[in-house]
């Protein structure tokens, strides 16, 4: 028999805070952490806002801001939600076996310095209109730090992370776009559900709120220019959404098996019960117009928990905000839920937050298990209009208390990668 999953440890880095439960209190009153970009100069973008991780540093977490200069924005993030996951659980004063414990991340590029590549192109520009490449590469020696660069992998802040707590075990990133991070959880239940580790550290961290990936989406036309109202641009499922709002942060859990976690007395969030991972094999930048693959998804996750449409008492939405998105996730929940779907309450927490990209699903999980542990359930803001083809109860504007067992949460990426994770309190 497979071994049961829990949560013991739960941190987070957001645009709302890097406190838990102040960042709970804020998605459930409403408050919005989009506003103007400061992290450069987007005065001549077409979208100038989004949500930053502001006034925080490392040393919220007893870690010296110095040490780590050299690496990204995204390494810093992930260390600062780990550190605060690994503490919540306790798991490091256990002596948990060291060859046991592994990490699996969802872990976006290192942050991109676009003043440094200008500087480069510049002096390879110097002696005409054609590029020298001789010219180009000698400026990047000067100018470029090799640790800096070798920083830039995706696999990196995992690295870190398992150097930071001694985790010897498995050690993944996966970077399938805005569905990595829950990817990176759904794998680690399945690493530890097969005796492979004990406890797993997964999440995900990701910034892209920098010129290279501001003007990408722009030119795919997915960001929202509501630059004159940042606090109402993220209006995920309302009738006049115009894309979504970039954001930044990282969500990390402790994962343990049952066993494990009760021999240590450890205080027990919820139960991972779920998993569907799923591709369109359709477009690179489109969902299937019939959802097909987020459809097979949410089916193989309750499969894989051995529930059914009437068990699910909430739905985390990957809800970005983009007129194609947001009806075809609607459309593929009616799908999978047929007339209960009309009943189960949908919300996207991403009205709030902003698209934390590679982060974003595990940000959303550890909400879905907020609101089984509080009975709350955050509201969608900014949903003025009704869109006729979403037609599903998106807890508009305001948190709504309901009894909640058993959450769904959705996250669908570019390239076509399909998530579905479900959570469940736990009952020993």
């Amino acid at each position: 028999m497979r071994r049961r999953v829990v949560v013991t440890g739960m941190g987070l880095v957001t645009p709302l805070g890097s406190d838990r439960e102040t960042v709970w209190k804020r998605l459930l009153a409403g408050e919005s952490g989009v506003d103007y970009i400061t992290l450069f100069d987007a005065a001549n973008f077409p979208t100038k806002i989004a949500a930053e991780v502001r006034n925080w540093d490392l040393s919220e977490v007893g870690e010296d801001p110095a040490d780590w200069q050299l690496q990204g924005r995204h390494t810093r993030f992930a260390v600062g939600a780990a550190k605060k996951a690994v503490a919540d659980s306790g798991i490091q004063a256990a002596r948990l076996d060291p060859t046991r414990f592994g990490v699996y991340t969802g872990s976006g590029e290192g942050q991109q310095d676009f003043g440094r590549f200008t500087e480069m192109m510049v002096a390879g520009l110097a002696g005409g209109s054609t590029l020298d490449l001789g010219r180009f590469a000698r400026k990047g020696l000067e100018l470029l730090h090799p640790i800096a660069e070798l920083e830039q992998e995706p696999n990196m802040p995992a690295g870190h992370l398992a150097s930071l707590f001694d985790a010897q075990g498995p050690n993944v990133n996966c970077l399938t776009a805005c569905a990595a991070s829950s990817q990176a959880i759904g794998e680690a239940v399945e690493i530890i559900r097969r005796g492979e580790a004990d406890a797993m550290l997964a999440g995900g961290t990701h910034t892209m709120i920098h010129p290279f990936g501001v003007t990408g989406f722009n030119l795919l036309t997915a960001l929202s220019t509501r630059n004159d109202e940042p606090t109402k641009a993220s209006r995920p499922f309302d009738r006049n959404r115009d894309g979504f709002v970039l954001g930044e942060g990282a969500g990390m859990v402790v994962l343990e098996a049952l066993e494990h976690a009760r021999a240590r007395g450890a205080a027990i969030y919820g139960e991972m019960v779920g998993y569907g991972s799923t591709a369109d094999a359709f477009r690179i930048t489109d969902t299937h117009p019939e959802g097909r693959g987020a459809i097979r998804c949410m089916s193989m996750a309750l499969t894989d928990a051995g529930l059914g449409p009437t068990d699910i008492h909430y739905i985390n939405a990957h809800g970005t905000s983009t007129a194609v998105n947001d009806k075809v996730e609607s459309l593929a929940i009616k799908q999978v839920f047929g007339e209960q779907a009309y009943r189960i309450p949908v919300s996207s927490t991403k009205s709030m937050m902003g698209h934390l990209i590679a982060a974003a699903g595990a940000t959303e999980l550890i909400f879905c298990l907020l609101a089984i542990r509080d009975n709350v359930l955050p509201p969608t803001i900014n949903y003025d209009t009704p869109d006729p083809d979403c037609d599903l109860d998106y807890i508009p504007n305001v948190c709504r208390e309901a009894r909640c067992d058993v959450a769904l949460s959705n996250s669908f990426g570019f390239g076509g990668q399909n998530i579905a994770l479900i959570c469940k309190r736990f009952e020993g």
